[in-house]
C-alpha cells in the first residue's frame, strides 16, 4: 500500500520521483568510481590472499584492473564501463597524480591509512549536481617519506601524516575543485577549477581523463569499445552504452593510450598494447610520447599545460559528455538524445543545478537549524553520496579465474577467502563506509548509512537494505555477508532496526518493502539461532561483533581447554533484533492480522533471552553483577561453572538498546499479545521479573525492555558519569576508570587492558580500529535512540549520579545532552576549529570551513581518528540535525 503521490516540492525531488529504481535514467551516471581499487580482495589472485601486496599502489598506474576502476573525483555509469576523472601534475612529482595515495595495512603503524586531503563538498541524490575538492601539494608528493616515516613509528605513536612532511606549509598547494552538473540524464557537464593558494607562482599540468574499463582482455568477452578523435572531440562507442561525445572548451591537446597492463615495465615482456595504461602519465611527466597516440585508444587525456599559475590565481577547464547514439546491442540501455553540445548553455546549467541543490536541501533540513548545522548536514549528505561506489564481485568467477591471465594458483582453493560464498554475485552501486580505506560494503555499516540516506533518497536506502538480503547476496543458510575480506564474519544484527527506521523516515507506508526484507530476515534470524547459540541456552557467542579489540582477548577465536564465552553484547543484540522484528510484525499485522502470530513468536523469544541473561550454567549465574551494577561477558567451563569477566565497556551497556515502545493501536490490533503482557503482570511466571514491561494506562502504550528499571538507573548513572563513559563528545567505548590497566586472571593466565582514547596500541586485531576508549558513532546513536524511547515511556524519571542519588536531569534531557555532544564534534569552536577535525589538519580559513567525518573520535578531546571520510555511520549526524534532536546550546 502506498500513499497518493503529491507534487514534488523541488526539481530534485521531481527527478527522484522519476527514478524509483537503479535502472532509472537519472541514476545512470554518478560518482561511482572507487577511491581505491588496488589492494582489494576483488583484484587479488594470489595464493596467500595478501591483497595489499598482490596489487600495490606502485602497480596501479601500470596494471589494468579486472573488476573496477579508481580515480580522483571519478564519475562513471552504474556498470562502470566509461569513466571520467581528473589528473594533475605539479612539475615535480615522479608520476601523474591520478589517484589517492595511502599506506597498506602492513605499512601503517595503525593499519591502512590514506595520506591525502580532500572533501566531498556537495551532491544531490540523482547526481544532477556534485562538487569535490582536492588539496594537491606544489612540492613533489612525499610518497617514500610517508612510507618510511610510518615504518619508523610503533603503535604507541601517532601516524606520520602529510602535514608532518612540510609540503603543505605556507599554503603551498593547489585546490582542485571538480563540479559535475547534468543538463539531462545522459548529458554531463564537468568543470575543473584549480587555485594556487600558495605565496609563489607554480607550474601546473591539468589533464581530465576518460577511459573505458577493460572488459576485453580476460577471455570472456572480446568486444572492445573504442575512443576516437572525431571533429576535435572524443567519440566513444560502446555496445551497451551506445555512442557518446566528449568535448572540451578551448584547445587542449588530446592524447590517447590503452587501458592495458604495461607488461614491459612490470614483467619485462611484450604486452597486448604498445601504448599501455601509463602512457599519458609518461608523456606528461617524463616527456616520453612513445606510448601515446593522437587519434584513438581506450583512454584519453585532455591536456592543459600552464607554465605558471600566479598566487591566488585560478585556471578553469570545461568538458561535456553527451549521448549521441543509442546502444546497438541492448534495447534497454538508457539513452536520451543530448543537446546539440557545446558550451553556450554551460553557465546556465551550472547555476540552475546549484540553485536546485540549494532548494532541495532547504526542503530537507529544517529551517530552525542554524547555518552551521545546515552546513554540517549538507556536507554529511555529500559524503554519503560521493561514497556510493560500483562494487563488482562475482565470487565464483573470481575463484575460478578467467581464460586469460591473471589466473588463480592451484593452491588458492579450497582454502581461498570467501570460498563458501560462491553464490554471491554483485554488480551494484553500494554505499561504502569510506571511499579509500573501506572501498567495499560492510553489512552493518550499510544499515547505518541507510538511515540518513532515507531522508534524501528513500528509494536508494530501501534498495540497499533489500540488496543485502537478495538471493545473490544473502547466504542460502540465512547469513548476511559481512564484508569483502571475510563474508563469513559476524556483524551485529542491525538490519531489522534499520529497515524499520527507513520505513518510518520514508513515510510512504511501503509495507511491500517491509514484507520483502522481513521475509528474508526471518531466515537470517534462524541462522543466528542455529549457528550462534551453541547449546540452546539462549545466550550467544557472536564473536567480535564489529567491536574488534574491546575485550581482554580476541573474541572470535576459540578459548582454550573447552572454555566458552557467553557474550553480553551478543545476547543483547539478539534481544534488540527480536524487538525490531516484533515491531515490524506489529506494523504488518495492522493490515494482515496473521502477522500477529509472528509478533508473539518474537515476543516469546525476547522473554527467553531476558531470562537467559539472568540464569544460566550449573551455578545459575547472571550476566548482571549486582555488586558492580553492570553486565559482563562470562566464561563457561566444561563442567557448567561460570565466571564473569569484570570489564566495564560498551559490551555491558548494550542491553540498554533492547527496548521497544509500541503504538497504542496495538491494543486493538493484537489483543492476544497485550493479554500476554498483562497476564505476566498479574502472575509470577518467572519471566515477568527479568525484563521491564511498562504499560501506561492512559494510552495503552506498551514498552518492553531487556533491562529492568532498577538496573537501567544504575547503568545510566555510569553512562552519564564523566569519570566513566561520558566524554565531552559522546559515550566512550571503555570506562575511563581503566586509565590504570585492568588485569584479570582467566584459567591461570593474566590478561589486561587499559583505556586508550585514541588509536589502538594493541595488535590484537591489527589495523586502526580501537574500541578501548574512543567515541564510536554507531553505538552512540543506538544508545541515544534507546534513551529517547525510555524518555517517552518514563518522562519524569531522573538520571542518577554516581552515588545513586537522582539528579535534575530527566531521561529526555539526558538524550538531548548526548545528542548535542555528538553533533558538537562538528560544530566550530570559539577559534573556528571543529573538535572532531583530525589533529594533524592545520587551522585557519582554508581549513576550518571544511567538515571531516572520521571513523571514530578521541575519547578525551574528540579529535577525528581512523578513516578520514567515514561518512557512512558518522553521517548519522545529519539525521540528528534533521530530526531536530540536537539544538545548538544557548
Amino acid at each position: 500500500m502506498t500513499t497518493t503521490p503529491t507534487t514534488p516540492p523541488t526539481a530534485e525531488h521531481a527527478r527522484l520521483a522519476e527514478s524509483p529504481d537503479a535502472d532509472a535514467p537519472w541514476r545512470l551516471w554518478g560518482p561511482y568510481v572507487s577511491g581505491r581499487q588496488w589492494g582489494t580482495v576483488r583484484e587479488d589472485y594470489s595464493a596467500d590472499g595478501n591483497a595489499w601486496d598482490y596489487f600495490p599502489f606502485d602497480h596501479s598506474h601500470l596494471r589494468a584492473y579486472r573488476w573496477g576502476e579508481d580515480g580522483l573525483a571519478g564519475l562513471t555509469d552504474r556498470f562502470g564501463f566509461l569513466n571520467l576523472g581528473v589528473a594533475v601534475w605539479n612539475g615535480r612529482d615522479d608520476r601523474l597524480k591520478e589517484r589517492l595515495f595511502g599506506l597498506t595495512n602492513g605499512q601503517g603503524n595503525h593499519g591502512e591509512d590514506v595520506k591525502e586531503v580532500w572533501w566531498p563538498t556537495d551532491a544531490t541524490p540523482t547526481h544532477s549536481f556534485a562538487t569535490w575538492l582536492y588539496r594537491y601539494p606544489q612540492a613533489a608528493f612525499p610518497y617514500a617519506e610517508l612510507v618510511a616515516g610510518n615504518a619508523a613509528r610503533d603503535r604507541s605513536q601517532p601516524e606520520y601524516e602529510l602535514t608532518d612532511t612540510g609540503v603543505l606549509d605556507d599554503n603551498r598547494f593547489f585546490d582542485v575543485e571538480v563540479t559535475y552538473a547534468k543538463a539531462g540524464p545522459t548529458d554531463v557537464l564537468m568543470q575543473v577549477t584549480v587555485t594556487n593558494q600558495g605565496p609563489d607562482p607554480a607550474p601546473l599540468d591539468l589533464v581530465p581523463q576518460a577511459w573505458l574499463r577493460n572488459t576485453w582482455a580476460w577471455g570472456g568477452d572480446d568486444r572492445t569499445p573504442t575512443m576516437r578523435l572525431v571533429d576535435g572531440a572524443v567519440e566513444v562507442k560502446h555496445a551497451w552504452l551506445g555512442t557518446y561525445r566528449l568535448e572540451a572548451e578551448g584547445d587542449p591537446r588530446i592524447v590517447f593510450c590503452d587501458n592495458e597492463t604495461d607488461d614491459q615495465e612490470l614483467y619485462g615482456s611484450a604486452g597486448r598494447s604498445d601504448c599501455p595504461k601509463g602512457g599519458i602519465g609518461r608523456a606528461v611527466v617524463h616527456g616520453d610520447e612513445s606510448q601515446v597516440r593522437a587519434d584513438e585508444g581506450t583512454k584519453a587525456g585532455f591536456w592543459w599545460h600552464y607554465d605558471q599559475v600566479e598566487p591566488g590565481g585560478t585556471r578553469t577547464v570545461r568538458l561535456r559528455l553527451s549521448a549521441t547514439g543509442a546502444s546497438t546491442e541492448d534495447a534497454h540501455a538508457p539513452f536520451e538524445a543530448a543537446s546539440a553540445g557545446g558550451f553556450a548553455d554551460f553557465d546556465e546549467v551550472l547555476r540552475a543545478r546549484k540553485q536546485e541543490a540549494d532548494d532541495f536541501y532547504a526542503a530537507v533540513i529544517p529551517q530552525q537549524a542554524t547555518a552551521d548545522d545546515t552546513h554540517i548536514a549538507r556536507r554529511a549528505f555529500a559524503g554519503l553520496l560521493w561514497g556510493k561506489q560500483l562494487f563488482r564481485y562475482p565470487v565464483e568467477s573470481w575463484l575460478q579465474g578467467d581464460p586469460q591471465p591473471p589466473a588463480p594458483t592451484e593452491r588458492r582453493e579450497p582454502g581461498a577467502r570467501n570460498v563458501n560464498w560462491t553464490h554471491l554475485d554483485l554488480a551494484d552501486v553500494i554505499s561504502m563506509p569510506d571511499e579509500w580505506e573501506y572501498p567495499w560494503f560492510a553489512s552493518w555499516d550499510l544499515a547505518f548509512h541507510t538511515v540518513p540516506l532515507a531522508l534524501i533518497d528513500p528509494a536508494f536506502a530501501k534498495d540497499q537494505l533489500e540488496l543485502m538480503v537478495a538471493e545473490w547476496a544473502q547466504h542460502p543458510n540465512g547469513q548476511l555477508p559481512a564484508y569483502e575480506w571475510n563474508f563469513d564474519d559476524v556483524n551485529p544484527p542491525v538490519h531489522a532496526w534499520a529497515t524499520w527506521l527507513v520505513y518510518s523516515v520514508a513515510g510512504d507506508q511501503d509495507r511491500d518493502f517491509l514484507i520483502r526484507v522481513f521475509g528474508k530476515l526471518l531466515l537470517n534470524f534462524s541462522w543466528w539461532i542455529n549457528r550462534k547459540d551453541a547449546d540452546g541456552s539462549y545466550l550467544f557467542e557472536g564473536g567480535f561483533l564489529g567491536m574488534d579489540n574491546i575485550g581482554l582477548f580476541d573474541r572470535s577465536k576459540p578459548l582454550p581447554d573447552g572454555l566458552r564465552l557467553e557474550q553480553s553484547d551478543a545476547t543483547s543484540w539478539m534481544a534488540f533484533y527480536s524487538l525490531s522484528m516484533l515491531r515490524i510484525a506489529v506494523e504488518l499485522a495492522q493490515e494482515t492480522p496473521a502477522w500477529g502470530a509472528t509478533a508473539r513468536t518474537f515476543f516469546d523469544y525476547f522473554l527467553r533471552l531476558a531470562q537467559a541473561m539472568d540464569t544460566f550454567g550449573s551455578q545459575g549465574i547472571s550476566l548482571w553483577d549486582e555488586g558492580d551494577g553492570f553486565y559482563y561477558d562470562a566464561v563457561v567451563r566444561p563442567d557448567g561453572s561460570c565466571e564473569r569477566l569484570p570489564v566495564r565497556s560498551l559490551v555491558g551497556l548494550l542491553p540498554l538498546i533492547a527496548v521497544e515502545s509500541v503504538h497504542p493501536l496495538l491494543a486493538a490490533q493484537l489483543p492476544r499479545l497485550v493479554g500476554e503482557v498483562q497476564w505476566m503482570e498479574r502472575r509470577d511466571t518467572g519471566l515477568a521479573s527479568v525484563f521491564d514491561h511498562h504499560q501506561t494506562h492512559d494510552d495503552q502504550r506498551i514498552t518492553m525492555a531487556l533491562v529492568t528499571a532498577d538496573r537501567r538507573k544504575r547503568l545510566l548513572a555510569m553512562v552519564f558519569d564523566e569519570s566513566e563513559f561520558l566524554s565531552a563528545h559522546g559515550i566512550r567505548s571503555l570506562s575511563a576508570q581503566y586509565r590504570e590497566p585492568l588485569t584479570v586472571d582467566i584459567g591461570g593466565e593474566h590478561l589486561s587492558l587499559r583505556y586508550t582514547p585514541a588509536e589502538s596500541d594493541s595488535a590484537l586485531f591489527g589495523g586502526n580500529s580501537n574500541w578501548r576508549g574512543p567515541v564510536w558513532w554507531p553505538v552512540n546513536f543506538l544508545l541515544l535512540d534507546a534513551l529517547q524511547t525510555y524518555a517517552e515511556a518514563y518522562p519524569d524519571e531522573r538520571i542518577a549520579d554516581a552515588s545513586g542519588a537522582a539528579t535534575e536531569r530527566t531521561l529526555g534531557e539526558g538524550a538531548d545532552e548526548l545528542a548535542n555532544r555528538l553533533v558538537g564534534l562538528f560544530r566550530p569552536g570559539p577559534d573556528g576549529r571543529r573538535p572532531g577535525t583530525p589533529r594533524w589538519y592545520p587551522s585557519g580559513p582554508l581549513w576550518d570551513q571544511h567538515v571531516t567525518f572520521s571513523e571514530y573520535f578521541d575519547g578525551d578531546d574528540g579529535s577525528g581518528l581512523g578513516a578520514t571520510h567515514q561518512t557512512g555511520w558518522t553521517a548519522l549526524v545529519a539525521q540528528l540535525i534533521c530530526a531536530g534532536t540536537a539544538q545548538t546550546p544557548g
